[in-house]
């Protein structure tokens, strides 16, 4: 990391000595990741990496061998549910779970102790279509462009830009461009490759969005989403509207939004009754003996008869709490449609009339300023409230949160903002683990191994906390994504994207590369004039030859320990044992199961790919050993998906 030394020193001699890498080294604050170790510690991280990832593996292997029904119950909808689908008039919304129950073939050849190695192999792109639909056949097109692109870059960085560095490679700083003199001729040679390495990503993803083919619902197309309506307004008056003010033009619907926030969560805890209910029947039915539980939380793991948590029958429960959800279910209906939110869905006959209207209103638009011109209006347009509209495409009915349309406006705005803020004060100082490392030292913790030089502990440990934090961030930004409350699942992906990659990138290679323990210490550095006056940042130290094998040996962690552990799930399995624990009944533990998958999150998977890639294009040329542990990283990655 970089050193802050002091600001003067005492004669020519002793600033020639802070200047040389021996003073990095010596008065660095016992830095446990830029100590010098036998070519950067890679070959023991790699060795003990790989051990972890075969252990990992054949764990994954016999939980997936005991648990082969596991998520299968969340994944086929009960008898009714599909029935209801058959004969719905979008069947596209239960397409991928009619289809995981129908896709046997492919399970039958998937069903060995070891047979999901060479799954990935033998599936097909319409098969991941149909059980996962068309955005993960997207982000697995992604994924093979990107390891396609990664095998060229490797060729090219190990078979001629790591010889031009050095043919003898005793040592990591002789793998590194640090090997060459700053006159050499060769360096240009790493610029040219750097250029070509620009091109050779940019047709890739040329080539990867050629193939990306958005098939957008007719339905989609011919409709529009109306904000800032007037809360009084009625779909009859946004019928007329349109249909004076633009000629020949035919309203087929104009549908209100209202606030069912609450009524969805109501009527979801209803459906979970009635199920509860139906078990328990059954169960006494088979049996002929009624069931008692504890309706508490955590009800069925208590065993003491204590005041406050008596049992009840089963049954009776269950019934009572389903009347009461109907009840409040019924009352919440019928106070819906006093609940409008200014918003509508308008569908038209046909596509041009719709890019008419959305032209005449976006035209309306001056950068968001106030210098607007008035559209078409009628009769109704000051009633409607027709310049306070924002009108755009409307989405995907399933792309659409509903429960989330009700918080909008300024209310959102600040929802947003606090939650950001937690964020941001929460990732400030624990940015990266070298906080965690220089804080050890202080306290004498690494001391007793120091003089051991082990590369277990100067390159091991720090890479296995940095897969660590960079692995628990995008569990972090995306429940703030979540709770941020967007109204489309897409905003809600691109937004978690964003944040993700972000602070993935200050995380993993901006404060490492630049030798600053924390986002703290980087505003410091920019802001703080008395910090800059009391030391000197000696970015010298920052680049000294092993301090590439940081990333490498991150690299090969998150090659190996990180995408085994992408397999086994952790959090999605935590998650699901807290749930199971707290659970009343044998009725609620199976309507847990059923609804314990989640959906792929495509945004903290994209930010977490793309980050790793960034790190190996930018030091393929600086440390071109980086790269081939970059291809075995997207390997096992595509082994996780």
């Amino acid at each position: 990391m970089a050193i802050l030394g002091p600001h003067s020193c005492v004669g020519q001699t002793s600033c020639q000595s802070n200047s040389s890498k021996e003073y990095c080294y010596s008065a660095r604050i016992r830095s446990t990741v830029l100590q010098g170790l036998p070519f950067g510690g890679v070959p023991t991280v790699l060795a003990l990496d790989f051990m972890c990832f075969l252990v990992l593996l054949f764990v994954f292997s016999i939980l997936r061998k005991v648990a082969w029904d596991y998520g299968r119950l969340a994944l086929v909808t009960d008898a009714d549910s599909v029935a209801s689908a058959m004969h719905s008039e979008t069947p596209d919304r239960y397409e991928r779970l009619t289809s995981v129950s129908s896709s046997v073939d492919f399970e039958q050849r998937d069903n060995g102790f070891c047979s999901w190695l060479t799954a990935i192999f033998r599936i097909k792109d319409e098969e991941i279509r149909d059980k996962c639909g068309e955005d993960a056949v997207h982000y697995l097109s992604f994924q093979r462009h990107i390891i396609g692109l990664l095998v060229v870059v490797g060729v090219l960085s190990v078979g001629i830009v790591l010889q031009s560095t050095s043919l003898e490679i005793c040592c990591f700083g002789r793998t590194t461009i640090a090997n060459l003199n700053a006159r050499n001729n060769l360096l240009w040679l790493h610029t040219s490759f750097a250029f070509v390495y620009l091109l050779l990503t940019v047709y890739s993803m040329r080539r990867h969005t050629s193939k990306m083919h958005y098939k957008e619902d007719d339905l989609v197309k011919r409709t529009l989403f109306i904000n800032g309506i007037s809360k009084y307004a009625e779909e009859l008056h946004i019928k007329q509207h349109f249909e004076q003010a633009y000629e020949n033009c035919v309203v087929l619907e104009a549908r209100i939004c209202y606030n069912v926030a609450k009524l969805m969560s109501l009527n979801a805890e209803r459906k979970k009754a009635e199920r509860s209910k139906k078990f328990f029947t059954d169960l006494m039915a088979k049996e002929h003996v009624p069931t008692m539980i504890n309706p508490k939380p955590c009800g069925h793991l208590c065993c003491c008869a204590i005041a406050g948590c008596e049992e009840e029958e089963a049954v009776n429960y269950y019934t009572k709490l389903e009347a009461k959800l109907k009840e409040e279910y019924r009352k919440e209906k019928e106070k819906v449609n006093t609940k409008p939110l200014g918003m509508a869905f308008v569908t038209f006959q046909n596509e041009a009339m719709t890019a008419i209207i959305l032209k005449d209103f976006n035209a309306c638009q001056c950068q968001g300023c106030q210098c607007r011109t008035e559209p078409c209006n009628s009769q109704f347009s000051e009633s409607l409230h027709v310049y306070n509209w924002n009108v755009t495409y409307a989405p995907d009915p399933q792309n659409v949160r509903w429960e989330h349309l009700s918080l909008g406006g300024v209310v959102w705005w600040i929802r947003c903002f606090i939650i950001n803020v937690i964020l941001f004060l929460l990732l400030f100082f624990l940015t990266t683990p070298a906080i965690i490392i220089s804080t050890m030292d202080k306290f004498n913790v690494t001391k007793p191994v120091e003089f051991l030089n082990n590369p277990i502990i100067t390159q091991f440990f720090p890479t296995l906390l940095l897969w660590a934090f960079s692995a628990l961030l995008p569990t972090i930004v995306y429940y703030s994504a979540f709770f941020e409350a967007h109204w489309t699942r897409s905003g809600e992906n691109r937004t978690t994207m964003h944040k993700c990659y972000t602070f993935l990138i200050f995380m993993v290679l901006l404060l490492p590369s630049l030798g600053l323990s924390s986002l703290d210490v980087f505003f410091r550095w920019l802001f703080d004039k008395k910090f800059l006056a009391d030391g000197t940042v000696r970015f010298e130290c920052v680049f000294l030859p092993d301090n590439g094998a940081f990333f490498v040996n991150y690299v090969i962690a998150s090659a190996f320990i990180g995408n085994a552990m992408d397999l086994l799930r952790i959090p999605g399995l935590l998650m699901y044992m807290i749930r199971l624990c707290l659970a009343r009944s044998a009725a609620e533990r199976r309507n847990v199961k059923r609804h314990q998958a989640y959906e792929f999150q495509f945004g903290a998977a994209y930010a977490w790919m793309m980050c790793v890639f960034t790190v190996v294009m930018t030091y393929s040329i600086t440390c071109p050993i980086i790269v081939p542990f970059d291809c075995r990283e997207k390997e096992a990655e595509r082994l996780g998906e």
